[in-house]
């Protein structure tokens, strides 16, 4: 079944020249495509809706600090299976429980700076490709 998923590569991925890394990993998986991709410097208010869940918790201010740090590539990528593909691609978000040959396995460094987020769900993939791709219905 086709679906789509909302995936940013985060300040520290483009800080330290990721993105052709794993983009290329994303398009190298058969089936699935990118239908939209910008680089762009995440303001507040965005991030704000996007973690909307997390607010009043310890990291939700340095999240929003680290996430606002520098550009990010937002993308939403489609095919089959790719929500729980993506997610699979990027690997648990502590690096060192993430597997070798994972994004976060390969390249990750630290907990709160971990390269990449991919929707969870359905129902979140469908409300954060709104939230950074207002008019890509």
């Amino acid at each position: 079944m086709s679906q789509r998923t909302l995936v940013l590569l985060k300040p520290d991925a483009v800080r330290r020249g990721l993105i052709g890394e794993i983009v290329g990993r994303i398009e190298r998986k058969a089936g699935w495509r990118i239908s939209a991709m910008e680089l762009r410097t995440l303001d507040r208010e965005t991030l704000e809706q996007h973690y909307a869940e997390h607010v009043g918790r310890p990291f939700y201010e340095p999240l929003l600090e680290f996430m606002t740090s520098g550009p990010a590539v937002v993308m939403v990528v489609e095919g089959e299976r790719v929500i729980e593909g993506v997610r699979a691609l990027a690997g648990p978000t502590d690096p060192i429980a993430a597997p070798p040959g994972s994004i976060r396995g390969d390249f990750g460094t630290i907990v709160r700076e971990n390269l990449i987020h991919a929707s969870d769900s359905e129902e979140s993939a469908e409300r954060e490709v709104k939230i950074f791709f207002p008019s890509h219905g």
